[in-house]
């Protein structure tokens, strides 16, 4: 099964599938800096800062990076 087939078939019942994944995206924001969400996902920075914003997350403050030094 492939995303297309999927997606058709979602559509055929009545899903809209593109609901389902930004509901997704906007909960996994919430639970993790967005910039390791938007790598993971492949989601362009200024996108995934768009949905924290528009979510209510609280990960302005997240610094990416190595903090051992």
């Amino acid at each position: 099964m492939d995303p297309t087939g999927l997606q058709a078939q979602l559509r055929e019942i009545g899903v809209p599938p593109q609901r389902g994944r930004t509901s997704a995206i906007r909960q996994l924001v919430l639970q993790a800096p967005t910039p390791v969400i938007a790598k993971a996902l492949g989601y362009h920075d200024k996108t995934a800062t768009r949905l924290v914003a528009e979510s209510g997350g609280t990960w302005s403050q997240y610094a990416p990076g190595d903090h051992t030094r």
